[in-house]
């Protein structure tokens, strides 16, 4: 059965990421998964000292150098079950009845790609705990690497949970931002949420049509929906309408360019994420 999957740590996202998952769970009628990955770049499961083995006094302090680390992944390993049992508590309280928890160890990515298959929706915040002395712009490493290898939809969580009632979709008409309209009108994520379909384009002529497919799209699935075409560039003209009609969500195509493309101009996904200040819900 697919999951809502939501990534624990010790970051100060886990509070809001914990409840965006447990609001998707509640209204998809899905499990809720919580997992917590012991990031094997930081806690390996076991060193291989052999190679450095001296005699005497410096074989006994590397046996007691490899001592500590063992402690030291036992505590770090502890310390996610617990991790995982304030995230259970606060996932109940939140009105599911049955979290799963589950602990892994190695690279995050990695066991995401493991458990894409049983993954309906991936839940993460902007930031994990690696990154927890920087500035809120800032966007951590494993979100990029964790969207360019999913194919799941994957709700990056910011901001302190707040129960979406309005939400935003970043319409370019490409097959990406078409699946996303299909979503927000099919999907029981956003029943009973407002709708706008936004799009940022110079021409409105050549847009209109798809956006009249959209907008159909969307009506037909029982929605209200506002539609806008902005001026100017993507990120600024998006955000400035979040903030004006006071929007709870958005809805994006993910890295919607090339990689060389990206290198020379950036990426809007990240301009995106960057300026942030609610939850974005990224589509592969």
């Amino acid at each position: 059965m697919s999951n809502v999957i939501a990534c624990i740590d010790g970051s100060s996202a886990a509070t809001p990421v914990c409840d965006y998952a447990a609001w998707a769970a509640a209204r998809l009628a899905a499990p809720l998964m919580l997992l917590h990955v012991l990031d094997q770049s930081r806690y390996p499961m076991e060193n291989d000292l052999s190679g450095n083995l001296g005699v005497g006094e410096r074989e006994h302090l590397l046996t007691e150098l490899a001592e500590l680390d063992a402690r030291r992944n036992k505590m770090a390993l502890e310390q996610g079950r617990l991790m995982l049992e304030t995230a259970k508590a606060r996932a109940i309280a939140d009105g599911i009845a049955e979290p799963v928890l589950r602990q892994r160890h190695g690279h995050l990515v990695e066991n995401l790609a493991e458990l894409e298959d049983e993954t309906l929706l991936l839940v993460m915040g902007k930031q994990g705990e690696e990154h927890s002395g920087d500035t809120d712009n800032d966007v951590g490493g494993n979100v990029e690497r964790v969207v360019r290898t999913l194919h799941s939809p994957i709700l990056i969580a910011q901001g302190e949970f707040k129960a979406p009632e309005v939400v935003m979709l970043a319409f370019d008409s490409s097959a990406t931002t078409r699946k996303g309209v299909e979503l927000l009108a099919a999907s029981s994520l956003f029943k009973g949420v407002s709708g706008h379909l936004v799009s940022v384009s110079k021409d409105k002529h050549t847009l209109r049509e798809d956006m009249e497919w959209a907008e159909k799209t969307i009506v037909d699935g029982g929605h209200q929906v506002c539609t806008a075409v902005l001026d100017g560039d993507i990120e600024p003209a998006l955000h400035a309408y979040q903030q004006e009609h006071n929007v709870d969500m958005i809805v994006m195509g993910a890295y919607g360019h090339s990689r060389l493309r990206e290198f020379f101009v950036g990426s809007t996904t990240n301009n995106m994420l960057r300026k942030a200040s609610v939850p974005h819900l990224l589509l592969r």
